[in-house]
């Protein structure tokens, strides 16, 4: 999206104020996901020991349906987001290779399909239209499944998500959850740039006009760490984010947040560009992980079991 995470690798003094907000334990996010357990003490923690994907091996039935092209080259390059946890991050703030639900979903695949991956990180806003230009052969980033995105994007779900709302702890502005976009009128929103939630509150904004009230402004940011940091220092009121890294940052003490509840629901998955060859082939792995119990175990990782799905698909119709 998105579901998904936003922004890229974590920089500046800013960022680094904000790891003990963004780090990771064992426990992993709550029980529903994007987003984001707690931070010990000022040391952001370090991401969970256990490896789901290392028993993962080929699955010939299902690396078959990879083109022959591909299965000779051996290789797919990824677009990577690397936003904050669960979904994809730098634990602890580092360089190391980023951990998360993402990256562990997207090896296992990999595996599955007995293909190397290049990953290249990039941000956010900029993956779904390098897909179409042939520089990734797929996309991650917790991308949300809509309308407008399956006219030019192929994708294959693997995991249910969506979006939500948080406010900075002890703010009273809103109840414990916003059903209605309408309780946002007068507000400033923080949103990530290219994310659902940005064409969400964009798409929306008259309905404060036609509700007779102060329209909500939306200010949009190419990072999280910068959208944190807008949250604490009262430069806006309220984020809207995934669902899964909302609750898991307001599990952790040192965030600060509160989590205001799911709005709307929506699948997530691997991005292609439309008319993708890889699509069946990723389906096919995607439900193999599920069938064997890489996929749950991967899940029960990263503390996102609620949002699991029984089964993936190709190109689903936007969630209402």
């Amino acid at each position: 999206m998105n579901i998904r995470t936003l922004g890229t690798r974590l920089r500046g003094a800013a960022a680094l104020a904000l790891l003990p907000l963004l780090a990771l334990t064992a426990c992993g996010s709550g029980s529903g996901d994007t987003g984001g357990a707690a931070a010990v003490g000022a040391q952001a923690s370090p991401a969970p020991t256990d490896d789901p994907v290392a028993a993962v091996h080929e699955v010939d039935s299902v690396a078959a349906l990879l083109p022959a092209d591909v299965r000779k080259a051996g290789t797919l390059r990824v677009g990577s987001s690397i936003g904050f946890p669960p979904g994809a991050y730098y634990p602890n703030g580092t360089d190391k290779a980023p951990v998360g639900q993402d990256i562990d979903l997207a090896d296992a695949v990999a595996k599955v399909l007995g293909v190397k991956l290049e990953r290249q990180d990039a941000s956010f806003e900029t993956i779904l239209p390098a897909l179409g230009s042939g520089k990734y052969d797929f996309g991650t980033g917790n991308f949300g499944v809509t309308s407008e995105r399956l006219k030019t994007i192929d994708f294959v779900t693997y995991i249910n998500d969506g979006q939500g709302f948080a406010v900075k702890k002890g703010n009273t502005a809103l109840k414990a959850k916003v059903t209605d976009l309408t309780e946002l009128c007068g507000l400033t929103i923080g949103a990530g740039a290219g994310t659902t939630f940005e064409a969400t509150l964009t798409a929306q904004k008259g309905v404060c006009a036609e509700a007779g009230k102060k329209p909500y402004d939306v200010k949009v940011y190419s990072e999280n760490a910068a959208t944190l940091t807008a949250l604490q220092q009262g430069r806006i009121d309220v984020i809207m984010s995934t669902i899964n890294g909302l609750r898991y940052q307001a599990s952790q003490p040192a965030s600060g947040t509160t989590f205001l509840g799911e709005f709307h629901r929506l699948d997530v998955g691997f991005a292609f560009k439309k008319g993708s060859p890889l699509t069946k082939a990723f389906q096919a792995a995607v439900d193999e992980l599920i069938k064997d119990g890489t996929y749950a175990r991967i899940l029960a990782k990263w503390g996102t079991a609620a949002s699991a799905i029984d089964a993936s698909r190709i190109n689903p119709a936007e969630r209402r």
